[in-house]
């Protein structure tokens, strides 16, 4: 960029790569008006009245000035499945949705259950530029559920992996979690799982009750979800390990993880945007777009997320970012592939369902959405965000403006939103990862300026 255009001016363009970048008149998630000065990738002036010749300035007035977003649980699909997805692309929509970091989830082709696995996603990522990828391991090998994958290995490796989950499928087998659980009590990892008895969602499609038996799907049961979350709680206790809990979408699940927190037990846990906005009566009309693992439930289960959300009980929210192929949502109901993709919509999604509605503030935001996720997954960088000294990961949003949502709002390969046509509210005006420009005026900045580091 070389000249002024929208909310970005500078004397020489976007200077070094972006290296010195002035933010003027932005507001901080406790309602502080402020100038933000970024020099190589640091904070290094706060306060108001800043300049700094030859800098990038960054007009922030009416926007909020937010940590950059921290993304525990995404599908970036590489290896394997880069028809859906790749480390650039699904990169390049975090950074579209304001996020600095994801972390990658482990079910792609070889699965992520060796050191040599872990590491090249970590190197994908760096290499691109755009958010920082941290891989979570697999917990068995090749996810099958019946050995424990590489654990220690992928720890050592150059992408430290801390986060253990098999997620797409349950570890439903108590010995095989107990011992996931102990292995990485001795590193103080986490092990994030997905809650589903399997025998009990045999064939499942929809939320069970009275709507799946209207339309004739087979009943996915709360207690599946529930009955598996009591269970590891329990493990956790027991052997003095963290639990993580992926994507809670019970009023019943979000009891237990009540029930488990005042007992002391060392266990946090997710909730994804679309179980904070959406019902299962979207599913009347068969549309694959909001088929998705766990199932859209019913509203006083919204209700119960949201407020659970709120008082804390819920410590997060991930996107689950799921890309499919189009032919593999454009299918009949039972054959569609469960899943959606959730990058560039969630902080529209969050701000929608829990702030606009007085439930969060925004400094609730920038804790769910960016350094609590980031502490879960033992993330440096994240815990004085906005501070001075430290790393410069920052959102710029515009939570005044609404937008219908469509397709060209996707920065990713797959189009599987359950947006679409939807009316939903503000625009990541700007993202800076570790002192370089992603987003500049709403629009990603080319690959070459964004990989071009000192």
């Amino acid at each position: 960029m070389s000249s002024s255009t929208g909310r970005v001016s500078s004397t020489g363009g976007v200077n070094s790569h972006g290296r010195v970048i002035l933010i003027t008149g932005g507001t901080l998630p406790d309602g502080t008006t402020t100038d933000l000065l970024i020099d190589h990738g640091t904070i290094v002036e706060r306060g108001t009245g800043l300049s700094r010749s030859g800098a990038t300035v960054v007009d922030a007035d009416g926007l909020r000035i937010l940590p950059g977003l921290v993304d525990l649980h995404t599908h970036l699909r590489e290896p394997g499945f880069e028809q859906s997805e790749t480390v650039l692309t699904g990169s390049r929509a975090a950074a579209a949705g304001g996020f600095t970091a994801v972390h990658a989830m482990a079910n792609t082709s070889p699965v992520a259950d060796t050191a040599g696995v872990v590491e090249q996603v970590a190197s994908l990522g760096e290499q691109h530029g755009y958010v920082t990828v941290r891989p979570v391991g697999a917990v068995t090998v090749g996810l099958t559920g019946e050995r424990l994958a590489e654990i220690g290995a992928m720890a050592r490796s150059r992408a430290a992996v801390r986060v253990f989950s098999d997620d797409g499928l349950c570890i439903s087998d108590a010995l095989i979690m107990r011992r996931a659980l102990e292995y990485v009590a001795t590193f103080g990892g986490v092990v994030a799982q997905h809650a589903q008895e399997p025998r009990l969602t045999e064939g499942a499609q929809l939320n069970e009750g009275a709507l799946s038996s209207e339309l004739g799907l087979a009943g996915w049961p709360a207690v599946a979800e529930e009955s598996i979350i009591a269970r590891d709680v329990l493990l956790a206790e027991s052997v003095g390990s963290r639990l993580h809990v992926c994507h809670v979408s019970t009023a019943g699940s979000v009891e237990v993880v009540r029930w488990a927190k005042a007992r002391g037990i060392s266990v946090t846990a997710e909730v994804t945007p679309h179980h904070l906005l959406l019902t299962e009566e979207l599913a009347r009309g068969y549309d694959a777009r909001f088929k998705v693992n766990p199932p859209l439930r019913r509203a006083e289960d919204v209700e119960a997320l949201r407020a659970a959300l709120a008082d804390g009980t819920i410590d997060i929210v991930a996107t689950d970012h799921a890309p499919h192929p189009l032919e593999s949502k454009e299918s009949p109901w039972q054959e569609a592939s469960f899943g959606m993709v959730g990058l560039e919509s969630a902080l529209s999604v969050v701000q929608s369902a829990v702030v606009d509605t007085g439930l969060l503030a925004w400094t609730d935001v920038a804790r769910v959405l960016s350094s609590a996720p980031a502490a879960i997954g033992l993330l440096d960088g994240y815990d004085a965000a906005l501070e001075l000294g430290s790393p410069a990961n920052v959102t710029l949003y515009d939570p005044t403006v609404t937008r219908t949502f469509g397709t060209e709002l996707l920065r990713g390969k797959s189009v599987n939103t359950p947006y679409l046509g939807r009316e939903l509210p503000g625009r990541v005006v700007a993202t800076i990862h570790r002192g370089v420009p992603t987003v500049l005026d709403g629009e990603l900045r080319p690959a070459e300026e964004v990989s071009a580091r000192e």
